[in-house]
């Protein structure tokens, strides 16, 4: 593989919403760049980007996946990622490892959910931003109305970068050129409105471009192009068909030329030890790089995929992973094709690389060879809390020691994917994004690693919280012949903030409480929120304030001091007016219009409600509204019954509220009659 600097380097991530046609695109691109003899076709499962078995299977990415070539003397790493709300952390995780998105719109179904989300998500990370209209050879669309669209949810700095022609069969670039036969606009509008938005971008060429009127040349427009899209000024909109090849050579042009490379780029997001740090994508400095994938793959192992962000990565490179002690030399580096592991001998910034069979290295951490970066980190993407849960368990006995390693597998590989134990339940239970995004992992382990499992619906997580001040008070005193045990705690609880969590304040003076033995009060403490009080659930935003005590010079024990901790905390959170919360989930549903009064409706005997409507597309529209966690664990099925199959669902979680009273009347009695039964 030819050797590029880093200026002629460039990272691209595909994004946007299911069936745009992400993954041909990267196809038509591979084609087109001379990677593959031709482009693949996902409905025949050979494309480079969906590889894996079960994306063959569903048709559409489950993950993403990396490809890279050359173009105009350019080095273009492109990850393709899936585009379906339930896999949404990959595509977010991808955007760590780039310089731009290129968000990819369907030109039949328009401006749908993830669209939205990618977006929002590019322009937080800093991320140049471009818009893809794909598959404008599809029959009966309305590019005009899309344009508006497009323009009504992300604003004026949406430009066209080039026009499709009216019979679609190929684009006008209008950044150079201003006459063309066109559809939507004409080239001569599309370009003077292009350029009056970049020359705004340097005061200089605007006053030459208002005072003698001659347009910049090229070359002069580059920096305020790069400019306008650092600062989300311009988020330019080109036209492609995957399928026939229509625009792919100048969105390669574009992404060759115009998007940014790592110099040009926003500096990603660093810090040491909380204070903002500057990378230098400059090949002699030390190692810097972040690793915003993991792949469990059943040959290599482990292996970590990451953006080198300043230094020149070698095989013999010791390294370091975030605050680890212990150096490793990665033995391998490798570039992704798809599925394939390119050996290289270095990686310069701006690279996107891996390395296999490192058990230190985890999702999220930074890679460096200097002990002065152990304390840097790169700002932490922002996903979506994984609250869609199914208890499992094996049906073959024996199994469970290898489902824990299988799931401990899955969860490495995807940041919205959660396994949590309940011994109070003796359950399993595993957390996704949506029925969807479960169902998957449980094909993976039945498919890949041959594991069966059966499936119930989990408990809800309902936790417990408190709404006023109270205090509490315990003496724990055994005489059991010989040696007893004393430990006295006085105690205070109060309130925090919904999602402040727990605080633990040691207010005692003059020893009443010896020092050796506060831990131990604070494991009682401890102990006593995470087993519920009133319904057995977790006890949260509380802050725990222990101000007096005794003890005894022979009888104070440690296990005394815990006891006593636990049932002051109890006495106090008693007296405290304790309430049980539940989460509520935002919920977005897509359906024919005229079912959103059904919808409305079913949310709101399910003790949801609408928030707000929009349209999306022709005779669709998107219901926007918060339910109860408890109230949708057949909201798939139910849905699939009122809309004939036509409508589909997304849920995130929003925020934790208090239950109506009949409903915390009875979890409270279920756990007092599982208390008496014990």
């Amino acid at each position: 593989m030819a050797k590029f600097h880093t200026e002629r380097i460039r990272a691209i991530a595909l994004v946007g919403h299911g069936g745009a046609g992400k993954t041909t695109l990267a196809e038509a691109m591979l084609a087109r760049a001379g990677v593959i003899a031709a482009a693949g076709s996902v409905e025949k499962g050979n494309t480079v980007c969906d590889y894996d078995p079960q994306e063959k299977a569903v048709g559409h990415s489950l993950q993403s996946a990396l490809v890279n070539f050359a173009w105009e003397d350019v080095h273009i790493h492109l990850i393709d990622t899936p585009g379906y709300p339930d896999f949404a952390g990959q595509a977010l995780a991808a955007l760590a490892g780039v310089d731009t998105a290129v968000v990819v719109i369907n030109a039949q179904t328009g401006v749908e959910l993830m669209t939205e989300r990618m977006m929002k998500a590019a322009a937080e990370r800093g991320l140049a931003r471009m818009i893809v209209v794909n598959k404008i050879d599809a029959d009966n669309l309305d590019l005009s109305a899309l344009m508006v669209e497009i323009r009504e949810r992300f604003g004026p700095a949406c430009k066209f970068l080039d026009l499709p022609s009216p019979d679609h069969a190929k684009v006008v670039e209008v950044l150079e050129h201003d006459v063309g036969e066109t559809e939507i606009d004409t080239a001569a509008h599309a370009h003077r409105e292009l350029i009056d938005q970049l020359v705004e971008e340097d005061e200089s060429l605007m006053m030459r471009y208002l005072e003698d009127g001659k347009e910049p040349t090229s070359e002069e427009l580059h920096a305020p192009f790069e400019k306008a899209l650092r600062e989300g000024h311009l988020i330019p909109v080109l036209f492609t068909s995957a399928k026939t090849g229509a625009g792919i050579d100048e969105l390669l042009h574009v992404l060759a030329t115009l998007a940014p490379n790592p110099t040009e780029a926003n500096l990603p997001p660093f810090y040491r030890d909380g204070e903002p740090f500057q990378r230098k994508p400059d090949a002699n400095q030390h190692v810097l790089a972040h690793v915003f994938k993991i792949i469990m793959d059943p040959y290599m192992g482990k292996v970590a995929v990451f953006r080198v962000h300043q230094g020149t990565l070698r095989k013999d490179t010791a390294l370091f992973a975030g605050e680890g002690k212990k150096s490793f030399k990665p033995g391998h580096l490798y570039q992704l094709q798809g599925k394939e592991f390119i050996e290289v001998d270095e990686l310069l910034p701006g690279d996107l690389g891996a390395i296999a069979k490192i058990d230190e290295i985890e999702f999220d951490c930074v890679l460096h060879d200097s002990h002065d970066e152990d304390r840097i980190q790169l700002k932490p993407l922002e996903f979506p809390k994984p609250m869609q849960g199914l208890a499992v368990e094996t049906t073959k006995k024996g199994d469970e020691q290898r489902l824990f390693e299988l799931l401990h597998k899955l969860e490495l590989e995807d940041p919205c994917f959660r396994v949590e134990r309940h011994p109070a339940t003796n359950e399993t239970v595993i957390f996704g994004l949506g029925e969807v995004h479960l169902k998957t992992k449980l094909e993976r382990l039945a498919n890949l690693y041959k594991l069966e499992l059966t499936t119930k619906p989990p408990q809800i997580p309902y936790r417990e919280t408190i709404t006023r001040p109270a205090e509490g008070h315990h003496r724990h005193k055994k005489q059991t012949g010989g040696a007893g045990q004393f430990g006295e705690v006085f105690l205070r609880v109060e309130p925090l903030p919904r999602g402040a969590g727990f605080e633990f304040v040691d207010q005692v003076k003059g020893g009443v409480i010896p020092s050796v033995f506060m831990p131990a009060v604070e494991k009682g403490v401890r102990q006593a929120l995470e087993g519920g009080v009133v319904a057995g659930f977790p006890v949260e935003d509380v802050r725990v304030i222990v101000y007096d005590g005794k003890t005894h010079p022979v009888d104070g024990k440690e296990v005394a001091f815990v006891q006593a901790g636990k049932k002051a905390t109890i006495a106090a959170i008693q007296a405290a007016s304790p309430v049980v919360l539940e989460p509520i989930m935002k919920i977005e549903v897509t359906v024919p219009e005229e079912q959103m009064g059904d919808i409305a409706g079913d949310l709101s005997a399910r003790r949801g409600h609408v928030t707000g409507t929009h349209a999306r597309g022709a005779g669709r529209i998107v219901v926007e509204g918060e339910v109860p966690l408890a109230e949708i664990n057949d909201y798939a099925s139910k849905l699939k019954s009122m809309t004939g199959g036509q409508g589909s669902y997304s849920i995130e979680f929003s925020r934790y509220a208090q239950v109506p009273p009949p409903v915390q009347q009875k979890l409270m009695a279920s756990f007092k009659l599982k208390e008496d039964e014990e």
